[in-house]
């Protein structure tokens, strides 16, 4: 874009070969909630949130993942947004980010939201749920950590629409965006969300405290083995002596004898 002066009071701007008479107004796309529109988050929530935002960004290493991010859908309205708790983006290199405009950098394949007071009501689910459906958002994951008869329910985009998968399904649990599998898992703080390689959970992917602990296990481990091979080699080099040195009595023993004997037989 080129500006060209006009007159003391007018300015014409170019883009391309024409030119017109003023610039396009700037729409402002901010990074945070204003402090009014505000809602807190609790501690329950900020552990689920947290731990699957660290596995996932574990598990999609250098893949575009996000979490209560801004993401817009409408260059043209910045109330026109979502904030999910988390999301990916495949094919796209990670990078640091305020916000997501999906004009930009495409619809993420997968957004999680887990749900808290403010939004576990169905009238706001709908709004959402529609938001949803307009930003283009391939598989959308809903999380109820207080709901113990179906805390888990999705949503996949089929012939661009957003159609809820089956209670009952058999691939319910299933995270077709990643190639992966969610489980609801216990905590100190209450169900979480977590993923694993497998449908029944028993490849679960480690949250980095759980690499952590297992680290801090195989180097006391290691240090064991150790501590044990070193006695053993000890043990070893204290029989080896003892043998020896049994060896050197039993033959010096045999000396004797032989020169009583001689001498006896003189």
């Amino acid at each position: 874009m080129e500006l060209h002066e006009q007159s003391a009071n007018e300015k014409l701007f170019s883009y391309g070969r024409r030119r017109y008479v003023k610039a396009p107004t700037a729409i402002h796309f901010p990074s945070e909630e204003r402090p009014e529109d505000h809602v807190p988050e609790t501690k329950r929530h900020l552990h689920a949130r947290t731990t699957l935002y660290l596995l996932l960004e574990e598990a999609m290493a250098g893949t575009s993942v996000g979490s209560d991010q801004f993401i817009y859908y409408d260059a043209g309205d910045p109330q026109k947004c979502l904030s999910p708790d988390v999301f990916v983006k495949l094919g796209s290199k990670d990078q640091a980010f305020d916000t997501w405009k999906i004009w930009q950098r495409g619809a993420p394949d997968l957004a999680v939201e887990i749900v808290s007071d403010s939004d576990r009501s169905g009238s706001e689910w709908a709004v959402k749920l529609a938001r949803y459906q307009a930003s283009g958002i391939g598989e959308v994951v809903r999380f109820d950590p207080e709901d113990d008869a179906a805390p888990l329910r999705v949503w996949d985009r089929v012939e661009d629409e957003l159609i809820e998968r089956a209670p009952e399904s058999s691939t319910l649990r299933e995270c077709g965006a990643l190639g992966l599998w969610w489980i609801v898992a216990p905590s100190d703080l209450g169900p979480v969300l977590r993923v694993a390689r497998d449908r029944d959970g028993q490849q679960l992917l480690a949250t980095p405290s759980e690499d952590r602990l297992r680290l801090r296990e195989e180097l006391v481990e290691e240090r064991r083995a150790r501590s044990r091979a070193e006695h053993e080699h000890t043990l070893e080099a204290h029989a080896r002596k003892l043998a020896e040195k049994r060896a050197d009595d039993a033959t010096a023993e045999v000396e004797r004898l032989r020169a009583e004997l001689a001498r006896l037989r003189r």
